[in-house]
């Protein structure tokens, strides 16, 4: 029987106009792809967190089966070779630190010595360093990144942003579904104020989306207590907290300018690899940095140590041109620090060089 001309050319019609779909569809998902602002984030993102889990961490991605969302997420896993602050790095915080241990890092990461059927003995839900700015709270979170054993994720607010609506908050939920299959987990979040601040009519409709959506798997309903997820805040503005992010995070630590003994131990800290000329007057300088943070110590301790290196390159300068093979083989003699040299000017030296 032969074939009937009319209904051959509806098959080839039928189908041509099938492979155009499909080519039309494959062609509107490259441009959109392309198209698509978060492509590059994405794949930046992805590529991050298969070098810190995979590489770093020595996770099995394949088991784990991140999601999109958690892809992006994973982006902000720190691994703890990454950091090179650990707590003896941390100078007049020791109570703070053996509190953090104690109360925060041993149930965290050893929840079978802490059982309790009421979960008293349990890790607190969230911690929060809060204090004048420059006196070591993004430092004890970097120590405690480095020292906790526990997945660390340096939470950006931006990571959690999405200009596309409901995007933000799946962003959220991802945070903390992926804290979950890596727990023992810590979820830092600098100036944590910026983000959970208080609540208001003027917030706007996603801000408020994304607060309520972490909240409540923060603590919320579906939450239980063997969850080994902490949410460690850092913050020099408490009082612009909401209370109900408050409430979440019990442990709160107060971190202020460091007295008389915790300069010492700063001091101390700082300048144990600077060669200090003979009886260099460490108490005096205690009594010069009253009213100084952690930072502006370290910072008064750097200027003070340029300045017999300023003062020998000065000297020893030929044509306005270092002796390079000189200093690499070491063959220069710069001063011990002196106590003269801190809280000095540049313009201070160069005058006092000139009279002399």
């Amino acid at each position: 029987m032969a074939p009937n001309p009319q209904r051959t050319k509806l098959l080839i019609d039928v189908g041509l106009f099938a492979v155009s779909q499909v080519v039309l569809w494959y062609a509107f998902k490259v441009v959109m792809n392309h198209a698509d602002p978060q492509r590059s984030k994405r794949k930046e993102s992805k590529a991050k967190a298969q070098e810190t889990l995979g590489t770093k961490l020595g996770l099995d991605l394949s088991s784990l089966d991140l999601t999109e969302h958690e892809e992006i997420v994973a982006g902000e896993v720190v691994a703890a070779e990454d950091i090179g602050v650990s707590f003896k790095d941390v100078g007049g915080l020791d109570p703070i630190i053996s509190q953090l241990r104690e109360a925060v890092i041993f149930p965290l990461c050893y929840p079978q010595l802490f059982d309790s059927a009421a979960g008293l003995f349990g890790a607190p839900k969230g911690v929060l360093l809060y204090g004048p700015p420059g006196c070591g709270k993004t430092m004890l979170a970097k120590a405690l990144a480095k020292e906790s054993g526990a997945t660390f994720i340096n939470m950006h607010v931006s990571t959690l942003t999405d200009k596309w609506f409901g995007e933000s908050n799946k962003l959220v939920a991802a945070l903390f579904s992926l804290a979950r299959k890596l727990q023992p987990s810590i979820i830092f979040i600098d100036e944590i104020d910026s983000f959970l601040r208080e609540r208001s009519r003027a917030d706007h409709e996603v801000t408020g989306m994304m607060k309520a959506e972490f909240m409540s798997l923060w603590d919320g309903l579906t939450t239980t207590n063997d969850t080994r997820i902490l949410v460690l805040g850092a913050t020099n503005r408490p009082n612009d907290i909401d209370s109900a992010i408050l409430r979440r995070m019990p442990k709160r630590f107060a971190i202020r300018l460091p007295d008389a003994q915790q300069r010492r131990s700063v001091l101390q800290l700082m300048l144990r690899d600077i060669k200090l000329e003979d009886g260099f007057d460490l108490e005096g300088l205690v009594r010069k940095t009253d009213g100084l943070s952690g930072s502006d110590i370290k910072e008064a301790c750097r200027n003070a140590a340029m300045v017999p290196v300023r003062e020998y390159m000065r000297k020893n300068l030929a044509n306005g041109q270092i002796d390079v093979e000189k200093v690499r083989a070491g063959k220069f003699d710069i001063r011990p620090l002196a106590l003269r040299d801190f809280f000095q000017s540049d313009y201070a030296t160069v005058e006092s060089e000139t009279l002399d």
